[in-house]
């Protein structure tokens, strides 16, 4: 399958159409931003190991029985992929306290939370994307009642499947965004699983002051080793088959 023309371009991924209507081909790019886009920079190979590492994640979590847009990977940077109709919400499972939730509320990172929490953004830039309830995303007509229910199981589904695999890792699941999309009338997973949208912490060491991380906090936060971090996700996981 070979792309036709770019049909879009966004802060990590361009989508080029194909000759079939119902696939389109991501390729991953090694930018990086932050903070809504105010941070910006590059993280080489993190188109790389973002492309194929969502591909594995996906395809595991096929097998788990959650249906997902992946289709075949291409090559290093390119997979084929169902053209979902993305459903405009940001989907978060929070497992411990971290990020904009410890500055929001108030509460310690690396607190850990007796069940995940789900939280909705509204997928839209101009307004950096707020935080928003199930009423909000009915009454703006987001998606319907029975695809917020589907979206919810599915999330929880997809983090209780994903802290298992991590856990034998040495890898704490802290936090991770998620995007939906519709396919023929199916709601599906979609967009990416990576360091550049989960929060991964070196296993136990989420309730000190001190945690390891795995991922693109290092961007944010200056930490360094940000291209290492990224390697070493993946390399656990590569090795983990």
């Amino acid at each position: 399958m070979e792309k036709t023309k770019q049909l879009y371009e966004g802060k990590a991924k361009k989508v080029y159409a194909t000759e079939n209507p119902d696939y389109v081909i991501v390729s991953y790019k090694d930018d990086a931003t932050a903070f809504n886009g105010l941070k910006k920079g590059t993280i080489i190979g993190k188109g790389v190991i973002n492309n194929k590492m969502s591909n594995l994640m996906m395809a595991m979590l096929e097998k788990k029985g959650i249906p997902t847009h992946l289709v075949e990977q291409i090559d290093d940077r390119n997979t084929v992929v169902k053209k979902v109709e993305i459903v405009p919400l940001e989907v978060i499972i929070r497992n411990v306290a971290a990020g904009s939730f410890s500055k929001r509320y108030g509460v310690a990172e690396g607190t850990k939370f007796s069940a995940p929490t789900i939280e909705f953004s509204y997928k839209n830039d101009d307004l950096g994307d707020p935080l928003i309830n199930d009423y909000h995303a009915l009454a703006l007509n987001l998606a319907t009642a029975e695809e917020i229910d589907t979206i919810k199981k599915m999330a929880f589904a997809v983090n209780a499947a994903m802290k298992a695999f991590f856990k034998e890792l040495n890898i704490d699941l802290i936090d991770f965004k998620l995007e939906f999309g519709r396919f023929k009338g199916q709601i599906v997973l979609a967009d990416e699983i990576s360091p550049d949208t989960c929060r991964f912490w070196e296993a136990g060491t989420w309730d000190t002051t001190k945690h390891v991380s795995l991922d693109k906090d290092r961007f944010r936060r200056d930490l360094g080793g940000v291209e290492d971090a990224y390697a070493e996700i993946f390399k656990r996981i590569t090795e983990s088959k």
